[in-house]
């Protein structure tokens, strides 16, 4: 199968993307193709479908389409070349990285990104604590939903993170057998919240037994410890975050623009 039909047949697997969609468009399809490229599933030197075609596959109009693909070329995801089309370039600026997964900045200590999964342990409703109403800027006893996941490289537990979202400005958020596993594509799809900033305090300490036994380590082992705050494109805080991981394989990356 030549490079080009691969890329058609990749790209065709996507969605159609709904009219009820909450951010532009094009962004969402910026997105989807993004991350098909950052998870490995567009490969360097695969030539994307027609623009026509990506068009029809998504939903949306080709000026959709092409505004999608202008900026991910600015940003050297893509390449246009004569007579062939649009071309994976296999290159990921760090700021095009935190952009798009604001929530895992770690990478190979070659510098390589690294593809992970997320596997849900709990998922729970409740009443926002002192702590998560003052950090989410609601009220006191205000409804929460909690979720606990780990994060697997190549089948290797290596982070596990408590996520906090506000339950009132999420209307209709899906059950633990219906969460999608990229939580901020699916923010920005069906609630219209991009994730445009994020606040962070980091810390080393000594893995407890929680630590131990999710990632896999031996006593005493030290593990990253990172506090977060995320903010939408309003500057209003939408996850609160505690993530936990080791760094024995990978290295943490946080460029700042």
């Amino acid at each position: 199968m030549s490079q080009q039909n691969k890329g058609e047949q990749e790209a065709s697997s996507f969605a159609r993307l709904s009219d009820r969609e909450g951010a532009p468009l094009y962004e969402v399809v910026k997105r989807h193709i993004s991350e098909s490229i950052l998870m490995g599933q567009l490969t360097p030197g695969m030539v994307l479908p027609s623009e026509n075609t990506l068009a029809a596959d998504f939903g949306v109009s080709v000026g959709t389409v092409r505004k999608a693909l202008s900026a991910l070329t600015t940003e050297g995801m893509l390449m246009r070349r004569r007579k062939t089309g649009t071309v994976v370039t296999g290159w990921a600026p760090l700021h095009n990285l935190s952009y798009f997964f604001q929530y895992f900045r770690l990478h190979g200590r070659d510098g390589s990104l690294v593809h992970s999964h997320t596997i849900l342990l709990d998922y729970q409703t409740g009443y926002a604590s002192e702590y998560e109403a003052e950090k989410l800027n609601i009220s006191l006893q205000a409804p929460v939903i909690r979720l606990k996941r780990l994060r697997k490289i190549k089948d290797a537990p290596t982070m596990h993170e408590q996520l906090v979202l506000a339950a009132d400005r999420l209307p209709d958020f899906p059950a633990a057998e219906n969460l999608p596993p990229l939580l901020y594509r699916f923010l920005l799809e069906k609630y219209g919240v991009r994730v445009a900033a994020v606040r962070e305090q980091i810390t080393a300490v000594l893995a407890n037994e929680e630590d131990l036994r999710l990632l896999e380590l031996t006593a005493p082992h030290a593990v990253m410890v990172i506090d977060e705050v995320s903010f939408d494109q309003s500057a209003l805080p939408v996850i609160l975050a505690h993530h936990r991981f080791s760094t024995d394989n990978y290295v943490y990356v946080n460029e700042i623009r």
